[in-house]
This record gives structure tokens, sequence and C-alpha cells, in this order.
């Protein structure tokens, strides 16, 4: 029996095994506040990728050290973190999974604690591993330090650091690039006029709020080639009246469609504190939305945690992928068990496990 969720999914030449994909779920793990990868993210990539994923995503990846939200993130702005990637992509492709990478950069939201375990409010200091964070404005998140407005300059720099990080990544073994543009950082605080206040030509209009995101992609693309596959992760609104909304979203997609990106991951909300109305599929309309606007393949995310939905969404054509975050946590196993629910003889359950199957 065929299941549209399980069909596969071809992007530039990259076939990817089915629709279940795993989004970038940070883990700020790195306790030596260095960027390198660990133990921890061997067994946490490679269990999901065990798990009959069809894609795995690595966290947001810090493509410079005052980019990283935390200072335990993940960084890829030397060669010694690329080097340490090597072996978390030799394990997702041992799986049978395609492996990606969230390039980012936490903007006015970097240097802030990481999000589990006992410490205070507010921004990481200097002596814990802290830096001065930036932003498009010195407009601060709520209850963080105001960001120092970047340069003509320093954003030339986050250009060239976007560049490098996406060499590192396609160097050890990426065979996907995801460019961070949602939940309030860097990017996405360049897109909305709730945290953009410039008067130059990276503020005012929505092409001017969407230089830096347009040439972050195009300088990637002219790094990388042709043949490697890029995804643009947009939150669709930031949920706040007169701030990022789904208009601008499908028209800043379309220019990236145009600029070379050949996916949409929507996801919503982050650069302001907000009401956000969650629910199962709660952002699924945003996706179908981009997805009919723009005619670009885009990835659903948002409390997808059961395989009947997942399996509708796909069958319908409401997204191309699901991004099952949440729940994989809970069952590195989801796209096994969506796989027995919906009665498809998946081919590439572990052999070492088969006996639990049968």
């Amino acid at each position: 029996m065929t299941r549209a969720l399980f069909d596969p999914l071809t992007l530039r030449g990259l076939e990817i095994r089915n629709r279940i994909w795993i989004p970038p779920m940070c883990q700020y793990a790195v306790d030596a506040q260095d960027g390198i990868p660990t133990d921890w993210h061997l067994m946490h990539l490679g269990s999901l990728a065990r798990g009959g994923a069809g894609l795995v995503t690595v966290e947001a990846t810090g493509v410079s050290p005052e980019g990283r939200i935390s200072p335990e993130d993940l960084g890829l702005w030397n060669d010694e973190q690329a080097q340490a990637f090597r072996r978390l992509t030799a394990m997702i492709h041992s799986q049978g999974a395609a492996a990606a990478i969230q390039l980012a950069h936490a903007g006015r939201k970097a240097s802030t604690w990481r999000a589990w375990g006992d410490h205070p409010e507010g921004n990481v200091p200097a002596e814990r591993g802290g830096w001065q964070p930036v932003g498009p404005s010195p407009r601060a998140y709520d209850g963080l330090a105001v960001p120092t407005e970047l340069t003509a300059e320093g954003i030339a720099d986050v250009v060239v650091a976007f560049i490098a990080a996406a060499r590192r990544a396609v160097n050890a073994g990426f065979d996907v690039l995801e460019i961070h543009g949602a939940h309030g950082y860097l990017l996405h605080e360049f897109l909305s006029p709730l945290s953009n206040g410039r008067t130059d030509a990276y503020g005012g209009s929505l092409e001017n709020r969407a230089r830096l995101l347009l040439e972050v992609v195009d300088a990637v693309r002219a790094e990388v080639g042709e043949q490697v596959p890029m995804i643009v992760r947009l939150s669709a609104t930031d949920w706040v009246q007169g701030g990022w909304d789904l208009p601008q979203t499908e028209a800043v997609s379309s220019w990236l469609g145009e600029h070379g990106v050949d996916m949409i991951s929507v996801s919503s909300g982050g650069n302001v504190p907000a009401e956000i109305p969650v629910g199962p599929g709660y952002q699924l309309p945003f996706a179908t939305s981009i997805k009919e606007s723009t005619g670009l393949p885009v990835a659903a995310v948002g409390m997808i945690d059961d395989p009947f939905q997942a399996e509708q969404i796909v069958a319908l054509g409401q997204s191309d992928v699901v991004l099952v975050g949440r729940e994989s946590l809970r069952d590195p196993n989801f796209p096994i068990r969506a796989a027995e629910a919906l009665r498809y003889d998946m081919p590439y359950k572990p052999a070492p496990y088969e006996r639990a199957y049968r």
C-alpha cells in the first residue's frame, strides 16, 4: 500500500526517502562553549535518523560566535567545528537519511541563557561566556539587552559569515542548507518593522527590509553552487498588529524562489511577545497559503504529532513535507510508528530491531 507521507521528494537531484523530516531543535548542549558538536549531538541526531526520518536537520548553528543564541550553541565559524560535524553527517547518512543544517545568527536575541537548567533571566554576562548582541536597530527584545545597531560594515560581515559557514557545511557532508529567517533572530529582525527602524537601504520598505536575507541567499548560492538544495525558514507572522504578517511573507517567499531557494519552511512568531493560538496544526494554513501563492514546495510545522494527521496534510497537498519536532523527541521512532499505523511496509526499518515489528 502506498502512502503520500512515504513518497520520496527530490530537491535539485537529491532524493529524500519520505516526507517526515526533523526540524532544527536547539539542544544547548555544548558545555565547552566552543561550538563543537559532542557525543550528545551524535546520539541525538543518529537516533532520529535511525528512526526513519527522511531528512534530519541540525539545530540553529551560529555562523559567528556572536551569532549564537546561547554560549552552549553549536557553531560553524572555524575548521575544527567543521571537522567535528563530519561524524554527525556520516552517522545520519549511515541510517539512510539526508543531512541538513540550519545556519543562523541570533541577532538581538543572542547571548541568552540556554533554555534548560537553573539560571537568572536576561542576558548571559561576559564572565559566564556572554557578549553584546547586535541587531538592525537599537530596539531590545522584551527583557533582553539593547542591541548594538549593525553598521553597513557589520552587515557585510554577517553575509561573509554565512558564506564561510555554508562552505564549511558542504565540506562537512551536509546535503541541504537551511537559512534561519524566523523566530525573531537576526534575519527576521530585519524583515519585521517592529524590530527594524532603519532609514538606510536595509530599512523602511519591504524590499529594503528583505535586502539582507536576499543578499545572504545570493551569496550562499554563489558559494556552494547549483547542486545544493537551500531552504529558508520564515515566521509567517509576528502575531502582532503592525508587525510581520502573511502577505509580506508570501511576497518575500516569491522573491526567495526567484533567487534560487528550493523550499520555504513555515513557522511563526518569536520576534515579539505575542498571544499565539496554539493547537494541532496551528501553523499549517500559513504553509498552505505560501505554497498556493508562490508555487514553491513548503514544509509545515507545529503540533503535527499524529500519523493520520501527517498523511492527510501531505495527501491533500497542504504541505509537501511535515516537520515533526517535539513528538520526535518523545519518540525518535515516529516515522516507523507512522508506517505501522498507516499499514505502509517501510523497507528501511533498522534490521536489528526487526523482532519489535513482527
